[in-house]
């Protein structure tokens, strides 16, 4: 019993051993260790900037200034959050750069919540089943995706911030917190805002 106790604690400390030598690496400019980082990463930063966008090209193009920027700002890094969240933190700050660059040229900007490119589970496939539909089950499945992607593109976007990182990317409320620059409980309250403007504006839809 006591060896099975012991056991998981001396594991627990090995993956930040490994981060906090992966980030040294990074800091003095390994090449190989940046290239292991996008590798790593780009997919699933794609995919949040594709739903902040719904532009595959400007996710695309944000995608390269994240990683970009990361790189030149690697040096600055002080381990006050984990490097995913670090660098989240950053790619929402390009799209909010961008929102703001289209918003002063009055373009209107919608959002995706479904980034199949992604390959991770978007906020739509919690409607999906595992069971076998029929052609009627689909129908509804599609009606059901339509309205959802459009209510949440409707929403405000610190509010759609926060139901994307919670409800699609799986964040923790402290790591949200940090990825926006914002208090937990202001995560909270704009998390509560943000799907209970989701219900009501699914109500008449699903």
């Amino acid at each position: 019993m006591e060896l099975e106790q012991v056991a998981p604690a001396a594991r627990s400390d090995v993956r930040p051993q490994v981060e906090a030598q992966f980030i040294e690496r990074l800091k003095q400019g390994d090449e190989a260790a940046f290239e292991t980082l996008v590798n790593e990463r780009s997919s699933e930063i794609y995919g949040l900037l594709y739903r902040l966008t719904e532009n595959g090209e400007e996710a695309r193009d944000l995608t390269q200034e994240t990683f970009l920027r990361a790189f030149q700002s690697i040096v600055h890094f002080r381990g006050e959050s984990d490097l995913r969240t670090w660098i989240y933190r950053i790619a929402i700050n390009q799209a909010r750069n961008r929102w703001r660059w289209w918003r002063r040229r009055r373009r209107d900007v919608t959002v995706s919540i479904d980034a199949p490119e992604n390959g991770r589970l978007g906020l739509v496939a919690t409607l999906r089943s595992n069971t076998a539909r029929d052609p009627e089950q689909d129908a509804l499945l599609s009606e059901r995706e339509r309205a959802l992607k459009k209510a949440l593109s409707s929403l405000k976007r610190v509010y759609r911030e926060a139901v994307v990182l919670r409800d699609i990317e799986g964040f923790a409320y402290e790591e949200i917190a940090t990825a926006l620059n914002i208090s937990v409980g202001t995560v909270k309250s704009r998390l509560a805002r943000g799907r209970q403007e989701l219900r009501r504006k699914l109500e008449g839809s699903l």
